[in-house]
């Protein structure tokens, strides 16, 4: 294991545990259902990162040698295959054990349902899920591809998961249509939904035909039999081998980063659920002061200062309430939020108390409606301001859990990263 891979592991690792040790913090009035199902997501987590198991799932319409192409990986017949469609009816998985430069890497092959069986429903969601668990996804086709296979290829690699792209049954078509299917298939891969590369596309024959041959006897006599060639999945399995040994650790801290971070986003919502009337009334109470404030207060300077100062102090008070950090990301993002979405609000503001703040005295002193009716004015146009900064902090409070200094969107970009200035970065990275 090279030592960015084991940055990798490490980096997701020290992410997890500070997930599950915020997750355990005790708050009264979440939702401890969602809660509980949050906190066994990340332990599950990472116990598969420090299992260090990879699991590769195999897809594909019926009939296209799925299983045939994972029992030709292992050397012998453990997953059933036969003439009729759909032999496969639940998921099933076997261990692998790939040998690398680095040592043997453990390797859990799983096949499944085919993805256009009659009465399939049940088993897709399922297939659907081992998707989501898997690290690396072996997508098989046997020739051109069809609706069904094209719209499973959208949606597995909308998942954000490496995929290769498995040609099986090479043995039944001539060279002539081997290329051409071949450069249907390398052009579809550019193609705006799709993202594997060109090289992931790996010919295989794994359960070839029989085939009459001819032998010549010693005495001159000839003879014809039929004959079954070996499997043939040399490329795929000198792909997976160098895949796995080059990546295999980090896509196996990004896969469990990913399912972290779905966890964290469901405590977040939790939380933010559970306290959301105390949060309204925060935010109502801070609109209210933020808007008396500007409204008495005659300076324009001390309006802008003291309104500034507000805002960050109900931001602060939110992430208090909700026991979640507001990241230096998410506060970017959510300044930037602010400006678009209250930019008006504050503009009025700030040329109200510009043309008119100075003037305010002398309204004053002219007269208590003329002041009166310029302070409601600029503490309505204050408190609207402080309010859409308050329901944009909830926003992006609950966002904002999964980065921050080992965040899971932090230590996967970082990983990312690593992959990409080694030259490594997978597919759909």
């Amino acid at each position: 294991m090279t030592d960015w891979q084991g940055f990798s592991l490490a980096r997701a690792r020290q992410s997890l545990l500070r997930s599950l040790a915020r997750s355990r913090q005790p708050q009264r009035g979440r939702r401890q259902g969602a809660v509980q199902s949050g906190q066994e997501q990340l332990e599950l987590s990472l116990q598969k990162l420090e299992s260090g198991l990879i699991r590769v799932a195999v897809f594909g319409a019926v009939s296209r040698g799925k299983s045939a192409v994972l029992n030709a990986l292992l050397g012998r017949r453990v997953f059933a295959t036969g003439p009729l469609n759909g032999v496969t009816q639940w998921t099933r998985s076997v261990m692998w054990q790939v040998a690398a430069a680095t040592g043997t890497i453990p390797v859990e092959l799983i096949d499944t349902p085919g993805l256009d069986e009659i009465a399939g429903g049940e088993r897709a969601i399922m297939a659907l899920d081992v998707a989501k668990q898997a690290d690396l996804i072996l997508f098989v086709v046997a020739g051109d591809l069809t609706q069904t296979e094209y719209v499973a290829l959208c949606q597995l690699s909308e998942l954000g998961k490496p995929l290769l792209l498995v040609f099986n049954k090479m043995d039944l078509y001539p060279q002539l249509d081997q290329t051409q299917i071949l450069a249907q298939l390398r052009q579809l891969s550019r193609g705006e939904r799709l993202s594997f590369r060109i090289d992931e596309i790996v010919c295989v024959a794994a359960e070839p035909n029989p085939r009459r041959v001819r032998h010549e006897r010693a005495d001159g006599r000839v003879e014809e039999a039929w004959e079954t060639p070996d499997p043939d999945v040399r490329a795929l399995e000198e792909t997976l081998r160098s895949l796995l040994s080059s990546q295999g650790m980090a896509l196996l801290a990004l896969n469990a980063l990913v399912q972290a971070r779905e966890a964290e986003r469901a405590i977040a919502q939790a939380t933010l659920e559970a306290r959301g009337e105390q949060a309204d009334r925060l935010i109502r109470d801070f609109a209210t002061y933020k808007g008396a404030i500007v409204a008495c207060n005659p300076l324009f300077v001390v309006d802008v200062i003291g309104g500034t100062v507000a805002d960050l102090l109900l931001v602060r008070s939110l992430a208090r309430l909700y026991h979640l950090p507001m990241t230096s990301h998410e506060a970017g993002k959510l300044l930037r939020t602010i400006f678009i979405s209250a930019g008006g609000l504050l503009l009025g503001e700030t040329l109200g108390n510009a043309l008119f703040g100075g003037a305010k005295l002398g309204l004053l002193a002219g007269g208590f409606p003329g002041f009166l009716g310029m302070a409601v004015s600029q503490g309505a146009i204050a408190a609207s301001g402080s309010y859409l900064v308050g329901q944009a902090a909830k926003i992006y409070l609950e966002q904002g859990c999964t980065w921050g200094a080992a965040g899971s969107d932090t230590v996967i970009r970082e990983i990312l990263n690593q992959l990409e200035a080694q030259g490594d970065r997978p597919p759909l990275g």
